[in-house]
């Protein structure tokens, strides 16, 4: 997992691969305000965008998950929201498997959760062996729109 901010990418951009630069250049260099709700490409299925709104749900409520072909890198447009971030474990039970049909498993729980805020400027990057829980509520119930970068672990 790699959390930051945005405004520091040239000060830290050598620590990254080149396909993570271009994700992160991307948040940088796009009016992300006014990029509509849904898929948009980068570079095909190796690099593209989700852009998806919602309103943030308790903790209780959302599910771990995690992928196997595709890196995240998260990042609220507008409002807050918090992610759980726990390193996988083969202690953690599968509820619901999706990985052949969207890269996506769910888990039933984790353990040694760790909580990140999100909210413009941050970004989280989230690796196949980094179980989240995003779209978390931190104080109340609040509307968000968020990129998700999705890096296809291929480009790496």
């Amino acid at each position: 997992m790699i959390y930051g901010q945005l405004k520091n990418f040239e000060q830290e951009k050598a620590a990254l691969s080149p396909a993570l630069q271009r994700g992160l250049l991307y948040l940088i260099n796009t009016d992300l305000s006014s990029l509509p709700v849904g898929r948009h490409d980068i570079e095909g299925d190796t690099i593209f965008a989700s852009v998806s709104e919602y309103e943030t749900e308790p903790k209780e409520k959302r599910k771990p998950e995690a992928h196997q072909k595709y890196i995240d890198i998260q990042y609220v447009v507008s409002g807050e929201e918090m992610i759980g971030c726990s390193p996988l474990s083969p202690e953690y039970e599968v509820l619901q498997d999706e990985l052949t049909l969207r890269d996506l498993i769910f888990y039933q729980g984790v353990q040694q959760e760790v909580e990140l805020l999100l909210k413009p400027g941050i970004y989280a990057v989230l690796f196949p062996n980094d179980v989240h829980r995003p779209n978390c509520t931190l104080h109340s119930a609040t509307k968000v729109k968020k990129v998700v970068i999705k890096v296809a672990l291929s480009a790496l």
